[in-house]
């Protein structure tokens, strides 16, 4: 499919995970890509060609409005934004969890998530068009998936994704959300490293429906689909993309 032949778009987060698998979706679908983040190997999330690259800590809202006025000076228009960008905490209980972890995790996960849409959304709202997909979580719908912090800062986004297309639809700016399920990647290595090393990485995934976890690949072709034309009709939604694991009661023990 060559659905943004013609488009430009953005992607936060963009060194590593989800963020780089997006981007390359994104590009091989025929998009000029600006990809940000504030990590190292953002020249190598790519391969040569037309795609720029630019460090960028999305909760600082200077460098946001730097980066969007860039890809605008470059692009002319942005048509979609991979709002990926997120870090992740420990899961420590509500009573040992302190407010600089707070301060931290939303500071990057809901207030870089909404300066991203607050910066890129003027341009949307002013072209009278786009698309712009925030990467929340399952965490952010049910507990059990990650830290206090994490799971607030993700059910944020949720509700920012449909604050956000109600303030923009009018404008023909459509904003949607992801919500991944447990996937591979630089944030979730931990988690893979204690499963292999204690010899229970056939248990990785069990929770889900599919029996499996998820690959980076699989939530990039689904934030493809929602910021393209084929989701023209869609807007103010939150998918998860989680192998079933919200599609049931799934309590610890219940599946064998």
């Amino acid at each position: 499919m060559r659905r943004y032949d013609g488009k430009y778009a953005l992607v936060t987060g963009a060194a590593s995970g989800i963020g780089r698998a997006t981007a390359a979706r994104l590009a091989e679908e025929g998009a000029r890509v600006l990809l940000l983040d504030r990590a190292e190997g953002l020249e190598e999330a790519l391969p040569a060609g037309d795609h720029l690259w630019r460090h960028c800590d999305v909760s600082d809202e200077a460098q946001v409005a730097e980066a969007v006025a860039y890809a605008i000076s470059q692009f002319g228009r942005i048509d979609a934004l991979a709002n990926n960008a997120g870090i992740i905490c420990d899961r420590s209980p509500i009573t040992e969890t302190d407010a600089a972890t707070w301060q931290r995790v939303l500071s990057v996960n809901l207030v870089g998530a909404a300066l991203m849409v607050k910066h890129v959304g003027r341009q949307m709202q002013a072209q009278g068009a786009g698309a712009i997909v925030n990467t929340a979580s399952v965490a952010g719908i049910r507990s059990g998936a990650g830290g206090n912090a994490y799971s607030a800062s993700k059910a944020g986004v949720i509700s920012l994704t449909q604050t956000a297309a109600c303030d923009l639809g009018q404008y023909g700016v459509r904003v949607n959300a992801v919500c991944p399920g447990l996937i591979e990647t630089g944030m979730t290595k931990p988690v893979f490293d204690y499963a292999r090393d204690a010899g229970k990485e056939d248990r990785l995934g069990a929770r889900c429906e599919l029996r499996r976890y998820g690959h980076p690949s699989e939530i990039a072709a689904a934030i493809a689909f929602l910021a393209s034309e084929d989701a023209s009709f869609i807007t103010g939604q939150a998918l998860p993309v989680d192998g079933g694991n919200t599609a049931s009661l799934n309590l610890p023990g219940m599946k064998v």
